[in-house]
């Protein structure tokens, strides 16, 4: 690592006044800070289009943590994880829906049971349990695609 430079300006002129003295700290990044760094630039510069994966992350570590300090919350969130069908029905009760709005009424509910499934089952044995991690990736991959894919078509 190099040392800090000392660049000297020359005297003043008159009445006796002592020259500047600038310390200019010379820092250079390694290579790993430059890395992260640019990872932590693209990361903010697409944080829209990242937002699932951020949500998933998000929901990750707050499981982690129920499960470490409340796990007995599973037992309330196993029926909050049957909210989305009851909506399905009641939303397709009151004003029915055919073709894509259909698709999209049944991908969005089922999509949000899964999630609240996982949810349910990550805080009451822990997220990284059996095959709940597989369940996490598929449901993250699935959403984040479709994330994209919409918002690029609409």
């Amino acid at each position: 690592m190099a040392s800090p430079k000392t660049v000297r300006i020359p005297r003043q002129r008159g009445r006796g006044r002592q020259p500047y003295i600038v310390v200019v700290p010379e820092h250079r990044h390694s290579l790993t800070g430059r890395a992260a760094s640019a990872l932590a630039l693209l990361v903010w510069d697409h944080r829209r289009a990242l937002a699932p994966t951020g949500l998933a992350l998000l929901a990750f570590v707050l499981t982690a943590v129920l499960h470490t300090l409340a796990w007995w919350a599973a037992l309330v969130l196993a029926p909050a994880a049957l909210a989305p069908l009851v909506w399905f029905a009641l939303v397709q009760r009151r004003h029915p829906a055919d073709g894509s709005a259909l698709a999209w009424r049944i991908t969005l509910a089922a999509v949000s049971a899964l999630a609240g499934g996982w949810v349910a089952l990550a805080v009451a044995v822990g997220p990284l349990a059996g095959p709940l991690e597989v369940w996490w990736l598929l449901l993250l991959l699935g959403t984040q695609t479709a994330w994209l894919i919409v918002r690029r078509t609409h």
